[in-house]
């Protein structure tokens, strides 16, 4: 897992710069559209961050169980708005940090921008961060004004409309399906215009791809880091004050009693009838797992940014002109983008594998000398847990895989192998992330939100990212003759059973061993650390 994670990063960047250097091969538009790309890719960030950092703000600056000892202790306002406002950015942006060190090191490469180009774009990226952190935390703190936190079924309830009707604004007003179509516009000057279109002057995320593009061509534009930079100040001495103001007061209200009382709703029940035919113990097992999540608001009310995700990648998948009757494209294109779509689904459901999944050990805290203590191996334990993961995991990665081959109208041998492909991916990447979550437990955390964070979490998602890069390079040489079929020269033809069986067993094959390896390696580190 550690060869895994090692290659995880040079495996996006080499594929990021191939495609950028191809890019700028194209005269004219070729170094406009890769930043327009870059443009577009922060739009999104920054949509995801302020999202990311509005549910996270709620249990950094209300439900985390050390806020009542800090409140009584002689610490001022200001210094525990910035020290909430920090640990909130870090825990909802460290995944997109993750992920903007390859990218922006590829951008690099393929400018042949120099180490110079290293403080620009850190520059660039840190108030890109802040921008969304501070508006989160300022409308977290409205939320609660409203509401009180512990009723976090109303809060999450307004900011899951809101972000449902922002998304619905966002795509119409963006429209990216135009970007894949150059060919419906009559002339270079048309098509430049559209490209302009997915950003907007006003927004910091232009701002920042703006610095970053002078950057790469070696100019600075001291208009544009001014505002960016001013943006971010303006905004946390906003959440400041705003901080300073209303905080005691939702702190107050955020300090209401919480219900105890078990309800036994018709679809608790219905899952307990499901689980009745397991062994006693493991079906209690389970059935705490599910209850330790669902009570916990920091982990349940993360499912909003999912429903989001799943949203914005099923339309953008819809949006795109790959259907079988398309003309505008070449097969070869099409072919190549049905086929990437496993990349895309399996980078989601490592995510959220380290999200929900890592930090499930962890979880435990306390009480978990109580199961060591109990006649229960360390197999029932992580086996409950796997499955608990696991179970979830592979329907959401079958639901977003299955509606997006039905949209761009996948034929049925990859059909098969795609779905036969993510439910390995799902349970391998769920039995990593237990296995790195029993080898860097975090158990004095207060925040479940902040255990994904930490260094155990960061190897999980490199290891993930790893056995997806590995899965996905054995399946295009598998499939290498029908992907290349089509081209000018090459005859077009289908796949043949042996391609199929062959990119499948490499598949089976890379994830049972690193399934299997790190379940093993979980339990042994269990019985002989704990």
């Amino acid at each position: 897992m550690f060869i895994l994670g090692a290659a995880a990063w040079p495996f996006v960047y080499l594929t990021l710069l191939r495609f950028l250097r191809s890019l700028r091969g194209v005269e004219d538009i070729g170094s406009l559209l890769a930043f327009r790309l870059l443009a577009l890719g922060f739009l999104v960030f920054l949509g995801i961050l302020l999202l990311s950092n509005v549910i996270g703000a709620l249990s950094s600056f209300f439900l985390a169980r050390d806020l009542p000892a800090i409140r009584t202790a002689p610490v001022d306002g200001l210094s525990l708005y910035l020290a909430r406002l920090t640990e909130t950015m870090v825990s909802s942006s460290w995944m997109v940090m993750l992920l903007l060190v390859p990218v922006l090191t590829a951008y690099a490469s393929a400018f042949e921008a120099g180490p110079a180009f290293l403080p620009i774009a850190a520059g660039a990226v840190l108030p890109l961060l802040v921008v969304p952190a501070a508006a989160g935390s300022a409308i977290t703190l409205l939320l609660v004004r409203v509401f009180p936190a512990r009723r976090s079924r109303d809060i999450l309830l307004v900011i899951g409309l809101g972000s449902a009707a922002m998304l619905v604004l966002v795509l119409r007003t963006l429209r990216p399906e135009r970007l894949v179509d150059p060919e419906s516009y009559r002339s270079l000057v048309g098509f430049l215009a559209a490209l302009r279109g997915p950003s907007s002057p006003w927004l910091p995320s232009q701002w920042a791809a703006d610095i970053v593009a002078a950057g790469l061509e070696r100019s600075v534009d001291p208009l544009t880091w001014l505002l960016l930079w001013s943006t971010a100040a303006g905004m946390t001495t906003l959440g400041a004050m705003l901080h300073g103001r209303l905080f005691a007061r939702c702190f107050t209200r955020a300090q209401e009693g919480e219900e105890h009382r078990v309800r036994h709703s018709l679809g608790w029940l219905r899952f307990e009838s499901v689980l009745a035919g397991l062994q006693v113990r493991r079906r209690e097992l389970v059935l705490k797992d599910v209850r330790t999540f669902f009570r916990d608001t920091t982990q349940w009310s993360q499912l909003i940014i999912i429903a989001v995700l799943v949203v914005v990648y099923v339309y953008n998948m819809r949006a795109l002109p790959l259907s079988a009757g398309t003309t505008t494209i070449s097969r070869y294109l099409t072919t190549l983008v049905l086929y990437l779509n496993l990349a895309l689904t399996g980078f989601v459901v490592a995510a959220i594998a380290g999200r929900f999944v890592f930090p499930a050990f962890s979880l435990e805290g306390r009480t978990l000398w109580l199961l060591r203590s109990s006649p229960v191996p360390a197999t029932e334990i992580l086996s409950s847990k796997f499955w608990t993961g696991a179970v979830p995991l592979t329907t959401l990665a079958l639901l977003l895989t299955i509606l997006t081959n039905i949209v761009l109208g996948v034929p049925a041998p990859l059909f098969l192998l795609s779905v036969a492909s993510v439910v390995c991916l799902s349970a391998a990447f769920t039995a990593q992330a237990l296995a790195w979550g029993v080898f860097f437990p975090v158990f004095e955390s207060e925040n479940a939100a902040q255990i994904p964070t930490s260094i155990g979490g960061l190897l999980f998602m490199l290891g993930a990212l790893g056995s997806l890069g590995t899965v996905i390079a054995g399946q295009a040489w598998a499939l290498r003759g029908y992907l290349v079929s089509g081209l000018p020269g090459r005859p077009t033809r289908a796949i043949l059973p042996s391609e199929l069986i062959v990119a499948f067993g490499i598949t089976l094959g890379v994830t049972l061993v690193t399934g299997i390896v790190a379940m093993r390696s979980a339990e042994a580190r269990i019985d002989s650390k704990l």
